[in-house]
């Protein structure tokens, strides 16, 4: 009988530890954004528009009511780091986006628009312009680009598209 009370009040004991280290956690993080993997991206307060992706990582934005899946990266021709270039470079993301009611659509944003190439940094989808933000890391002299395959990240911004574009828009 004094085993199945030292047991029942251990189990008791374990069970209130878990639920005020859930209390105290809630109470003290920052907001965070629902992922499709299961995992929470912390987004400081000055930053609360940009999105981070990893190469093949996929997130569910609640806010938006779309998925997003970066691809990878199609093209880098940024100069590399220490080296005189004539034209700075484009690196160019695929990013997948899916609204909760539309086929998936892949966007290629680039790092800088330049028309007469074809580059752009924005796209419209569902309502909203996507926009590339950032893109590293940044090819290296010694390295390039081949040695970055698979480490790329990039932010995005979302936010309300000014007039309706396209067919992707109800």
């Amino acid at each position: 009988m004094f085993h199945k009370t030292i047991i029942l009040s251990l189990g008791i004991l374990a069970l209130t530890g878990c639920d005020a280290q859930k209390k105290t956690r809630t109470e003290t993080e920052p907001k965070v954004a629902e992922m499709n993997s299961g995992t929470n991206t912390r987004i400081p307060s000055d930053q609360k528009d940009m999105i981070y992706l990893s190469q093949g990582e996929n997130k569910f934005l609640k806010d938006y009511e779309m998925n997003v899946i970066f691809k990878g990266i199609s093209e880098d021709s940024r100069c590399p780091e220490g080296v005189n270039c004539i034209w700075a470079g484009v690196a160019v993301a695929q990013v997948e986006v899916m609204g909760l009611a539309t086929r998936p659509m892949t966007l290629n944003l680039a790092s800088m628009d330049h028309a007469a190439k074809n580059y752009h940094q924005s796209a419209d989808f569902n309502g909203y312009t996507i926009t590339l933000k950032e893109v590293t890391p940044y090819p290296k002299a010694a390295d390039g680009t081949k040695a970055l395959a698979g480490k790329y990240k990039i932010g995005i911004s979302i936010q309300k598209a000014e007039t309706p574009s396209g067919s992707t828009t109800k």
